[in-house]
């Protein structure tokens, strides 16, 4: 049976009204979970107000 463990992070958006992140250093930190094996399985963000994004979670998994 296989196992699997999971890692969340939480990315802080900027900005004045939020939803703001820096795409470039958001994509490489992706890219350097993905070169440690972890998979992306889940991302989404958390409303603040009027659309608004206040915090984006990222969820990855691997094979123990």
């Amino acid at each position: 049976m296989e196992q699997w463990e999971y890692r969340t992070l939480k990315y802080a958006t900027g900005g004045f009204l939020g939803g703001k992140i820096d795409e470039q250093e958001f994509q490489d930190e992706l890219n350097e979970f993905g070169s440690q094996g972890w998979e992306l399985v889940s991302c989404f963000d958390t409303s603040q107000s009027q659309g608004a994004s206040r915090d984006i979670i990222v969820v990855f998994k691997r094979r123990k």
